[in-house]
């Protein structure tokens, strides 16, 4: 399909050869010699493209480029100009203009123009799909061999990397393609959690990663010795959508350090942001705070004892600092902490939790409103996107900025769509989350979870002494064999989290200081 182009410019007549290049390139070009009939061109006709001239007599090349993108905000307009005044760049750039290009420019320069802004999504899919082509034989090799710890994070990376690019990709095959090695890689990262995660909890591994209970031990202590700084818990936070706000906090921030670590089991925030807080495991919580660990059977909230549990852990390390704790579970509280944001200027160490994005991942299961919006992994960055933009925390993150303070960013856990229903048999005491169950009476397929007999090998607390505690691996959720078609209905490509995927198990660790 030719591309159909509106050039204005006084001077048309003289650009003949340049129209008639684009015409041998399949372009049609209709061409007018001032702003005033371009206006009303683009009234009449439908253009995938505007050439537009700044000096003309009349109505000059500024004010038509105001009116046509009154008439169509979203129509690529090109300003030529044989003017290098930063002023009237600085102008048409505020006008939303798509390319600034200063006379005399030559045929090329106006094709790479045309292709730039009309077949930018055909040329960033071909390439894309190309590279991954390149790509695919590489991870599939990776995915074949023993791979350690740096390797899994290195891996995680580079398959965000490549959904990302798929975003912007129009080959639907591809993306099948990637989504079909990504639930591999799943696969064998379940299979090397279950032969390791034991053995880290236990000292009998050559190796292992900083986890959930030696996140702020090794990672986040340090930094805050040196400087007054924030550390922001995005709740349900994982590594690509922190790929997807990295542009935004990198207007206010240099990212000094950019790591992953691992969630511990299950991934769910009863567990993994406590230990993060306290810096210890589950039952070592609960035996060093018997009183403030919540059963999983027992009502209210299992998360309102984190302050105690940060302080406790300092006190442990001798963190001597003048420290605070916010929760912010909703726009009000976000907003009532931009309002009062200079008492926490009077600390040397600032936490605020940040719920929303948890919130949201759970009411993609409970309205039928964020089902539309966030139906797949794309639109559900797009929409943590969207959030970020319009919320209290893009304020907040503005203040850490004005005030020259260390910004560390870090979540407990993210979550993962789950498509495929595990039957688990088990009376009424048993839990209800998707993704992990504890019990004494459960029953499944042993090669469908990552079993744990014995919860005092996972530091995870018994209800009695014959709990044992499941975990769903790669996109699976585990299902009651009650109502099993609406249960499976119900629960299916929702976003949960609690067991072992990349996506809920590696997860960002961000340090960022103001620019």
């Amino acid at each position: 399909m030719a591309v159909r182009i509106l050039w204005a410019d006084d001077e048309i007549d003289l650009l003949k050869p340049h129209i008639m290049f684009l015409e041998q390139k399949n372009c049609e070009v209709d061409t007018i010699n001032n702003g005033s009939e371009a206006i009303d061109m683009v009234k009449e006709k439908s253009y995938d493209l505007v050439f537009l001239d700044e000096n003309m007599p009349g109505i000059s090349g500024l004010e038509a480029l105001t009116e046509i993108k009154r008439i169509s905000p979203n129509l690529p307009i090109i300003m030529i100009t044989k003017s290098e005044e930063e002023s009237i760049m600085e102008s048409a750039i505020g006008k939303n203009i798509s390319d600034y290009l200063i006379k005399p420019v030559n045929p090329h320069q106006i094709l790479l123009a045309v292709k730039k802004n009309t077949d930018q999504s055909r040329l960033i899919s071909e390439e894309t799909t190309s590279g991954y082509q390149q790509e695919f034989r590489n991870i599939g090799m990776k995915l074949m061999g023993n791979l350690d710890i740096n390797d899994w994070k290195e891996l995680n990376e580079q398959l965000v990397y490549w959904e990302l690019q798929m975003d912007k990709s129009q080959d639907k095959s591809m993306m099948e393609i990637f989504e079909m090695q990504k639930k591999e890689a799943n696969l064998l990262f379940a299979r090397f959690i279950e032969n390791n995660y034991l053995d880290w909890l236990n000292g009998t591994s050559d190796e292992t990663p900083v986890l959930s209970h030696t996140l702020f031990q090794k990672k986040i202590a340090p930094s805050i010795k040196e400087k007054p700084s924030f550390l922001l818990v995005i709740d349900n936070f994982r590594y690509d959508q922190w790929k997807v706000l990295k542009p935004l906090f990198s207007e206010y921030f240099d990212v000094t350090e950019e790591d992953t670590y691992f969630s511990i089991l299950p991934t769910a925030t009863q567990y993994a942001r406590n230990s993060i807080f306290a810096g210890l495991m589950p039952s070592e919580i609960r035996k060093r705070f018997p009183s403030k660990w919540v059963e999983e059977e027992d009502e209210g909230g299992k998360n309102n004892f984190e302050e105690d549990f940060l302080n406790d852990q300092m006190k442990r390390m001798g963190l001597g600092l003048k420290t605070s704790y916010t929760k912010i579970t909703n726009n009000q509280k976000g907003k009532k902490l931009v309002d009062n944001f200079s008492d926490l200027l009077k600390n040397d160490f600032n936490v605020i939790v940040y719920n929303f994005v948890d919130m949201l991942s759970h009411a993609r299961t409970d309205m039928e409103v964020i089902k539309e919006l966030a139906d797949d992994n794309s639109a559900y960055r797009s929409i943590t996107e969207s959030w970020y933009k319009h919320s209290p925390l893009q304020e907040i993150v503005q203040k850490i900025h004005e005030n020259g303070l260390q910004l560390i960013i870090t979540t407990d856990h993210g979550m993962i769509k789950v498509s495929n229903p595990v039957k688990v048999v088990g009376d009424k005491n048993v839990n209800t989350n998707l993704r992990y169950k504890l019990g004494k009476n459960m029953s499944y397929n042993t090669k469908e979870v990552f079993e744990v007999a014995n919860p005092d090998d996972a530091f995870l607390p018994k209800l009695n002494q014959n709990t044992r505690y499941i975990f769903a691996k790669e996109d699976t959720f585990l299902a009651y064999p009650n109502n099993y078609n609406y249960y499976v209905n119900f629960y299916k490509d929702t976003f949960q989290h609690g067991g072992i995927s990349m996506e809920e198990v590696i997860i960002p660790i961000l340090k960022l200081n103001p620019k």
